[in-house]
């Protein structure tokens, strides 16, 4: 351990970084694919300007692996790559923010620790989201930032222009993006005052933000803004209630942890030419914290905004350390890694033992981790079915059923039968009238066949496919083979289970 963890601070932040690199790397081989996931694998198997839900850039990344049809161990070093640039790009950035202080190199190791125990990130350093982009963009902005902050920016244009060109792919990477540059012009027009926007750098930095966003602006125009009706629509949620908030709340103090609350009297300790950084955190985190308001907020949509708090965090622990808060930081750090090693191994067991096995056929017991696994098996089992029943198609009832069959059944296309747009609806289109599908259900999203004037004229049930992980039953496929589309989309129903 000597070798991972020696006593110089920056190299113990590199035992760390390489420690939890490896972790990620082996436990994204063991994995299958998430939803989302397997949703951003197709972008690369599907390369377009623009996408449906999310700009382009988390499916650009992962075309050169897809068209060598890499195994997901490898696509999975995409997100494990990130995730050390992030974290790697903190411990510089706190490094450089607090040069000439004592206490820098331990609060940068402070600052890797703590995202290194975050439990959330963990997810994001394994399954690529725009998210896990972000974060990394977000170092890098923030260091940006910092450089336009300083008087000699004002004379410089390259600063501008790297600006632009990390606006541009934090564009291309999440619409959220907008908030973090709302924090950015804070933060600089507060240090260089409104004489800033009479520079020509400026604006040529964002001239090129403009450009590089230009795909998705060209792909909207050419799909009646589809993607920004969406996306406005999403945002408005439903209605308000304090009690969302309040768990949303509660939901990113378990998931991040509560060292990095530690940027709080960091953040008072801090320089005070430094403090203004912190909008970088605030500016995204209160927008997100009102949204979930409404219901529309993910927690993992705030990593980036915890990200640019990390800094602020790794000096606030580092000064607790010091004032001989020893014992306090050991135990916080000690209940997040058991939080973060306890989340790992639930994904990598399919939730055994806290969530046991189930007759996952009849009424399989509510397993969050229960899509990690088997949908390779099912995606070949459909390819096979399908080509001895001489259907060309796969049908799935919810959109989030067809993320991992679209991938592993390539390359078979996948429908969702459900009214509304998505972008399978873009991929794949509709069913026309009279065709038939092989129609996939899942045990733990359990549909109706839908057979009637809104369906199919027929529905045989082909077989049923169960699945165990570890020797636990855990979920069950049903294929049924559908003929003579109707033309009008039914109205999806659940199967509830016995008992309820």
């Amino acid at each position: 351990m000597q070798f991972l963890f020696p006593p110089e601070p920056s190299a113990r932040a590199r035992g760390v970084l390489l420690l939890v690199f490896v972790l990620h790397a082996l436990l994204g081989g063991l994995l299958g694919l998430s939803v989302d996931e397997a949703h951003y694998l197709l972008y690369a198997a599907h390369p377009a300007l623009s996408y449906f839900d999310h700009p382009p850039l988390v499916g650009w990344v992962q075309i050169p692996l897809v068209a060598l049809d890499a195994p997901i161990a490898v696509l999975r070093l995409v997100p494990g790559v990130c995730w050390l640039l992030t974290v790697w790009g903190v411990h510089r950035l706190t490094l450089r923010l607090f040069a000439g202080q004592a206490m820098a190199p331990q609060a940068a190791l402070a600052a890797v620790s703590a995202l290194a125990l975050a439990p959330l990130l963990h997810v994001l350093g394994i399954g690529l989201l725009p998210d896990t982009l972000l974060m990394a963009l977000t170092v890098a902005l923030m260091q940006q930032t910092w450089t336009l902050m300083q008087p000699a920016a004002t004379t410089r244009v390259v600063p501008w222009v790297v600006m632009g060109v990390l606006l541009g792919l934090s564009g291309l990477a999440k619409y959220t993006a907008v908030f973090t540059a709302v924090a950015i012009a804070v933060c600089v027009v507060g240090a260089q005052g409104l004489r800033v926007l009479r520079l020509p750098a400026l604006w040529l930095g964002l001239v090129i933000a403009a450009l590089l966003i230009t795909p998705v602006l060209v792909w909207n125009a050419q799909n009646q803004w589809i993607s920004f009706t969406y996306q406005l629509a999403h945002g408005k949620g439903s209605v308000w209630q304090l009690s969302h908030v309040l768990r949303f709340l509660l939901t990113q103090l378990l998931v991040f942890g509560p060292m990095l609350l530690f940027a709080a009297p960091g953040w008072r300790s801090a320089p005070t030419p430094l403090r203004p950084l912190v909008w970088l955190f605030v500016i995204p985190f209160v927008i997100f914290a009102y949204m979930s308001g409404g219901g529309t907020a993910l927690p993992h949509w705030t990593a980036p905004s915890w990200v640019a708090l990390a800094p602020f965090a790794g000096w606030g622990l580092a000064f607790a350390w010091r004032r001989g808060m020893r014992r306090v930081i050991a135990g916080l750090a000690s209940l997040q890694f058991l939080a973060s090693a306890c989340l790992l191994g639930l994904m990598s067991s399919a939730g055994w033992p806290v969530i046991a096995g189930s007759d996952a056929a009849v009424a399989p017991r509510p397993n969050p981790f229960a899509d990690l696994h088997g949908w390779e098996l099912a995606g070949a089992r459909a390819q096979t079915l399908a080509e001895q029943q001489g259907l060309s198609r796969v049908a799935v009832q919810n959109w989030t059923l067809g993320s991992r069959l679209g991938w592993y059944a390539r390359p078979l296309p996948v429908f969702v039968l459900e009214e509304g747009d998505s972008q399978f609806k873009l991929w794949a289109g509709d069913l026309s009238a009279g065709e038939g599908a092989l129609l996939v259900d899942w045990s733990h999203m359990a549909y109706e066949a839908p057979v009637g004037a809104h369906g199919f004229a027929s529905c045989t049930l082909l077989e049923s496919l169960p699945v165990q992980h570890w020797g636990q039953p855990l979920a069950s496929f049903r294929f049924y083979d559908c003929r003579g589309w109707s033309g009008a989309a039914p109205q999806p129903r659940l199967t509830l289970p016995p008992n309820s």
